[in-house]
Order: structure tokens, then sequence, then C-alpha cells
């Protein structure tokens, strides 16, 4: 399946869902109310009006969906065990159920915790019974009449081999392959025999970069009898990218990128940074910056902020701020202490660095000295979350090409590397490891998990150097 008809179906899929779980919300909120079987367990009486949970009802329908979508729901097969469906489902719902609890609670509204509970069990029943009906009805043999569509592969002899192959191992629930079609061997044109006898809905073409006339050919031919045609472009093999297609100013694209592309999650990780930036900056300049700018200008000679060159997005210069923790000459004490360094690789650390000052071991041990970078991030050149921006004469000595690639997303305040023990990292390529780890697996869930780590890591001055 195309990931525009996967697209379709979760959303699909996802509408269903809501509607669900906003008939258990009306379901449990009238069995609580009305019904005299409830009155045997001898709960308390309730009597609060269905406008009071309006506003719960109302966030709730939306946040169902992205609650399951979490879980994993919506990325399966029907083949999948009928357990783990249930499991799936169970988790999905517990913490919708939790969700809705804490919520209530936070703020002090009065709720019966036995029709919340209520409404979890009752939208589980539902939505295993909406799964169940679905799985039914799929092996049907009209239901698969409706879903499957019928293929023909056309390509080499190699290539449609290698294709079946890979569709027997990974079965698709909506393709039913009727024909393979050899471009070597059979001329184009005979292909028309092979949608006709078949009643093909569609072709998936693999063929190699030789055979670019024959692929123009069978597209032209397939136009021609209204058959879709799926075009797999592995003419160039790519190790680290993920591929997709687009549409340049009318002109069909390939699309190579071993970086998180543009989405809707991109977008809600700039206004995150951006809103909780100008937050904490409103937050903390009174309460905290303003006395820490003072320890540092009273305790050592030199400016209160530290100015430095580092590599940004694409490794484009830009000039990081941070509080200064280390004596003035710092910069030129470094050399003499080049061989204390304890990092391989380019980049220099040093556990017991003699430039810092005393303020400054306080300050390092607790991130204060990073605080001034929100500033950064206010102003688009940082991240929340992203790999630790380099100097830029660090960047310059990178041995290895593929290090680059760290700097395809924009660097972070906080990073894999920094919750995973920064201080037992002594291999530069351990620290880039994690950084492609991050990109290559990145989500807004992610970074909220990583910004939740580094709170306890940042209290307790946990594996500061």
């Amino acid at each position: 399946m195309l990931r525009r008809d996967r697209h379709i179906r979760t959303q699909i899929h996802q509408l269903v869902d809501a509607c669900l779980c906003a008939l258990a919300f009306l379901v449990a909120y009238e069995l609580r109310v009305n019904l005299d079987v409830i009155r045997l367990l001898h709960l308390p009486p309730f009597s609060a009006p269905f406008e009071t949970y309006v506003w719960v009802y109302v966030l709730m329908i939306p946040a169902a969906p992205l609650v399951f979508e979490a879980q994993g729901l919506y990325n399966r097969s029907f083949a999948r065990p009928r357990l783990t469906t249930m499991w799936v489902l169970f988790r999905g719902c517990f913490f919708l159920t939790l969700g809705l609890i804490l919520l209530l609670f936070l703020l002090k509204q009065d709720a019966a915790r036995a029709f919340i509970i209520a409404f979890g069990f009752i939208a589980w029943a539902f939505l295993f019974l909406k799964e169940e009906s679905l799985r039914l009805a799929l092996r049907t043999r009209f239901g698969q009449e409706q879903v499957r569509r019928r293929f023909a592969l056309v390509g080499s002899a190699e290539e449609t081999t290698s294709m079946q192959a890979e569709l027997i191992r990974s079965p698709a629930e909506d393709i039913e392959i009727v024909a393979q079609f050899d471009l070597n061997t059979t001329p184009v044109g005979r292909l028309v025999e092979v949608l006709h006898d078949h009643s093909v809905n569609g072709v998936i073409l693999s063929a190699k970069r030789s055979q670019f006339q024959e692929i123009e050919d069978t597209i032209r031919l397939c136009e021609l009898e209204g058959v879709e045609v799926w075009l797999v472009a592995d003419f160039f093999r790519a190790q680290l990218s993920r591929t997709s297609f687009d549409d340049f100013y009318g002109r069909p694209v390939l699309v190579f990128r071993s970086a998180p592309e543009a989405s809707w999650q991109g977008v809600l990780k700039q206004v995150l940074d951006f809103l909780l930036a100008a937050f904490l900056l409103l937050v903390l300049t009174p309460l905290l910056l303003v006395w820490c700018g003072l320890l540092v200008k009273f305790t050592s000679r030199g400016p209160i902020f530290f100015r430095q060159q580092r590599s940004g997005l694409n490794g484009r210069p830009f000039t990081i701020y941070k509080f200064r923790t280390m004596v003035t000459n710092a910069e030129q004490l470094k050399h003499e202490l080049a061989a204390m360094n304890e990092m391989s690789g380019p980049v220099f650390k040093v556990t017991n660095d003699p430039r810092i000052t005393p303020i400054g071991k306080v300050f390092r041990k607790f991130s204060i000295d990073e605080l001034p970078q929100l500033y950064n991030v206010l102003k688009g050149e940082m991240s929340l979350v992203g790999p630790r921006p380099l100097p830029v004469d660090e960047v310059k000595r990178f041995n290895d090409l593929a290090h680059r690639r760290r700097l395809s997303v924009k660097p972070g305040l906080t990073c894999l590397w920094q919750i995973s023990g920064r201080n037992e990292v002594k291999d530069f390529h351990d620290w880039v490891r994690l950084d492609l780890e991050y990109i290559d697996n990145w989500s807004i869930w992610l970074d909220l998990k990583i910004l939740f780590r580094t709170i306890p890591i940042v209290i307790t001055g946990a594996g500061a150097k």
C-alpha cells in the first residue's frame, strides 16, 4: 500500500475511533446516572449535568486518536494476532482514561471516578468490536473484493521474481499479483494482452537504468488503458536516505533525504521551541539569570557572557551565548592542555579543567552556564533538543564525512548524549552514534522524552563535567 493510501486509511480509522470514544463517553455517563443496576453497587448518588463535562468531552474526542497512534494501533496489519490488538487497545484506553482523571484532578473538578473508569472499559469494548468486525469482513469474499486490487509485476525476470518474493515475505492485504511480465524477452506492446486478460488494476514497474525507453513505453501504454503505474525508482541505491516523490514546479522529483522531512511535527517542534524559550527567559531572567550574571562578574575578572562561533544547521556558523565559566585567557591555555584531552577525535574534553573558575564549576555541574542559549533558541539558531553544537574549528577537523550528518538538524540545548551518561562517553564516534540515532528516529515524542529525562539530570547535576 502506498503511503498516501495508508495515510487516508489511518485518517478514516482515527475518525471512526474518535466517534466510538465519543459514544462510549455518552454511554458511560448515562449508565452512571440513570440505570438502577448501578445503584446495586452502592455507589454514591451522581446527578451532575452533562454540561459539566462538555469541555472534557470536546478535548477527549481529538485526543483519543493521538493516544492510540502513539501506542502503534494504526501501524498494524489485520493479520496481527488478536491478543496483540487487545493489548494495544487496552494500553490506549488506559492512558486515555488516566489522562482524563489527572486532568479533572488538576483542575479540581468533581468527577465520579466510576464514570470515567467505565468510559475506559466501554471504549475498549467498542474499539475491539470494531477491529473484530473489520477482521471478519476482510476474510469474506465480498470484503476482499472491495479491498484487494489486481496488479501485474513488470520488469526483468530477476526483478519481478525478487519483488514477488518480497511481497510474500511482507504480504499486503490490498494487493494481489495476477501476472508477471518480462521486459527483456517480451515486447512492451504485448503488455496490453496481460492487462485485458487479467483485468489488471495497476502495474508495479521495476526496471534497470538501461531500460528507460521501455519504462516510458510502458507508462504511455498504461496511460491509454487507464491503468495506474507504480514505478519502483531504485535505480540509485542509497545507503541511508529515505526516498520520497514530490513535485518541483510541475516536474516530478525523486527526493533522497537522510534527515527528518518537513512535517506538522516539525512545525510543532519550532512552535514549542519558541514558546518554551520565551517563557523560560521571562521567568528565569529576574529570578536566576540576573543573579548568575552578577556572580560571574564579582567572582572573576572578565565579561559575564562567553561568546563563541559554533556550527549550526548544515554547518552554518552562529554565535553561541553561555555564562563564562573559565578564565579570560582560556583559549590560549587550551593548547597547553592538549595532552590532557579525554575525548578521542576532534573534540576537547577535560574532567578537571584548571581553566574553570570556582563559580564556573557550580554552573557546569547544574548546566546553569547553558541557560543563555535560550536566546539562541528564540532566534531560531538552536532547538531545545538536538545534537550539541560544536566549535567551528572542531567541525573542520572531522576526519569522517559521515560525522557531518549530525549537522543536518538544528543543534540543541540537550540531546541523547546529555541523558546517556555523557561522563561515560569517551569516544567521539559514540557521541556521533547517539546523535545519528536521534536524527534517524526523530519524533516530537522523542523530543518530549529527552526533555523530561533532562530535568532530573540537571537538578541532580548527574553526568556533568
